[in-house]
């Protein structure tokens, strides 16, 4: 079993939390937890990088066109109406190009984030993917108030600052997408000694 200290997650400020400021706010958040940045760089993704960032599966296309249509019924909204669809799977084909879209229309930063569980305390830490039902005092819940109707509306990608690795799986995915071997570094915080 891996050393606990030392599980590794994949953050990206995307576009709006570099235009926007936030780039210090959200390291802040990770190092004041007592995880350490070991990677950090400024990138700005290719179409098909971005595009390879995610799994593309059918299935997981097909997962998002459902929570879209979930979306429109919770809100009374009429899909053939909004985006000419109610096909799950086309509706996940349109949000993963909007995705792309988004991830490469201006500079991200890209970093790994190692410690505790870092996986699920990231997670924590930025909340829940959509930003209206993200709790407070979250990256997601203090910086960002979009949601997947207005997202939609606009046939764009919801504007929530900040991508975390979702599980170890994703997380591995993506230290190898992001990262070259080189760029990872290691090193002891001061309080480590303190803290566990």
């Amino acid at each position: 079993m891996a050393d606990l200290k030392e599980e590794k997650t994949v953050v990206l400020v995307k576009p709006d939390g570099v235009k926007r400021g936030l780039i210090g706010e959200v390291i802040k958040r990770f190092e004041s937890r007592g995880l350490k940045v070991i990677a950090l760089k400024m990138i700005i993704a290719s179409e098909e990088h971005a595009h390879s960032h995610y799994p593309n599966s059918e299935e997981w296309l097909r997962g998002m066109g459902e929570k879209t249509l979930e979306t429109y019924k919770q809100y009374g909204k009429d899909p053939m109406k909004e985006i000419g669809s109610d096909d799950a799977l086309e509706i996940g084909k349109m949000v993963a190009g909007w995705n792309v879209e988004f991830l490469t229309s201006g500079p991200m930063v890209a970093m790994v984030v190692q410690g505790i569980h870092a996986v699920d305390m990231v997670r924590k830490i930025v909340g829940k993917t959509i930003p209206a039902v993200a709790e407070m005092g979250t990256i997601r819940g203090d910086f960002s108030v979009d949601s997947p109707t207005l997202a939609n509306a606009g046939k764009r990608a919801i504007h929530n600052v900040v991508h975390a690795s979702g599980d170890q799986s994703e997380a591995e995915h993506e230290l190898k997408h992001w990262f070259e071997d080189g760029e990872i570094n290691g090193y002891k915080r001061a309080e480590e000694d303190i803290m566990f």
